[in-house]
């Protein structure tokens, strides 16, 4: 019998910009005024206002005199925030007092020295942490270029290509648990069996970590990567011969992953490769109740049931209930199948009728 290996292709997680959703506008202001520090003019820089309630935002630039003058303005309150050239926040009122009336022409005098403190308005960013700020953008982008790099490897099977970038964002972010299962299916593609395992535990203790350490977290697709990862370390136990720690890894793959057929059919076809044959039964059992129409695990059990069978008293073979019907279920699935014929010897063996539309009405 032949087991099929699943592999496990990472997608792409590419940083993402979001938009503010448009805001009608009944009522509309003006808004003027000059931004100083230290009663000096502070020409071409920013002069953003930020609706607290619909998000709206309004940009406007102060002239050579510091002057910024802006229209659009619906009423409601709004953040007020000055930024120069470098895109540093010289000054910000989180919640500003001033409240837009519509049709009115609102003047409002900003001095970021003099008013910060009346205000409750502070710079937001010190040179430092524009700096980092600067830095973690730059490794952001980075970070896409090599997601890019090792997606575009992975997609087209370029294993090895894809080995070199995956290490690089590993290194650059070690938490993140799906680099590591795109890891561990390079490896294992290139029969790199023991580094595929060693991989996958970073990748599964990366993932256990974020499931019980991020309030935020998102669960179920948490525990799918960690049900795929198990099953995919499951796998190159397999190719290490290690069937014991193969058939550890597809249970608790079974258990974590919320879609568990996959994970319990290598674990049924591994236990039926080893000989345990009630246990096998049982895993395809599960396997089939997660996918019913898994023609392969009514193979792996009626061959695990067949081979479970005892001779009677009149040297006859006797084999456990159920196990004709999930004989005759494979044929009715898979009729042409690349077992069928080891199905029917099994069939004709046991002197039992061959069924390919078995549970189907007949007129």
């Amino acid at each position: 019998m032949k087991k099929n290996l699943i592999l496990v292709m990472i997608a792409a997680l590419l940083l993402a910009a979001g938009t503010l959703p448009a805001v009608s506008q009944a009522t509309l202001a003006k808004v003027e005024g000059k931004v100083t520090d230290n009663g000096k003019p502070l020409p071409d820089v920013k002069v953003v206002f930020t609706n607290t309630g619909s998000a709206k935002v309004i940009t406007m630039k102060t002239d050579k005199g510091g002057n910024y003058f802006g229209v659009g303005f619906s009423v409601g309150e709004y953040k007020v925030e000055v930024i120069n050239a470098s895109g540093e926040v010289l000054f910000r009122i989180n919640k500003t007092q001033v409240t837009i009336e519509g049709g009115a022409n609102v003047v409002l005098p900003i001095d970021i020295s003099k008013d910060r403190q009346a205000s409750g308005g502070q710079p937001l960013m010190t040179k430092e942490q524009m700096d980092a700020i600067k830095a973690q953008n730059a490794k952001a982008t980075n970070l896409n270029a090599l997601i890019s790099q090792a997606q575009n490897a992975l997609n087209t099977k370029n294993w090895q290509d894809a080995v070199a970038p995956l290490q690089q964002m590993i290194e650059m972010d070690p938490k993140r648990w799906e680099f590591y299962q795109a890891l561990g299916n390079a490896q294992f593609n290139l029969a790199q069996y023991q580094e595929t395992v060693d991989t996958l535990d970073k990748g599964i203790a990366a993932a256990q970590t974020a499931l019980t350490g991020d309030s935020k977290a998102d669960v179920p697709k948490i525990k799918t990567g960690l049900g795929q990862m198990l099953a995919s370390q499951g796998n190159a136990y397999i190719k290490l011969t290690k069937t014991d720690l193969a058939v550890t890894a597809f249970t608790k793959a079974a258990e974590m992953d919320p879609n568990p057929g996959l994970a319990y059919f290598n674990l049924c076809a591994t236990q039926y490769n080893m000989g345990q044959m009630k246990a096998a039964a049982l895993a395809c059992d599960r396997a089939i109740a997660a996918d019913p129409n898994k023609a392969d695990a009514y193979f792996i059990k009626g061959s695990a049931m067949y081979g479970d069978g005892k001779m009677d008293a009149n040297n006859k073979y006797i084999v456990p209930p159920g196990t004709v019907e999930a004989l005759n279920k494979y044929l009715e699935l898979a009729p042409t199948g690349g077992h069928a014929g080891d199905v029917k010897a099994m069939l004709e063996a046991l002197g039992a009728k061959i069924e390919t539309s078995f549970g189907k009405k007949r007129k």
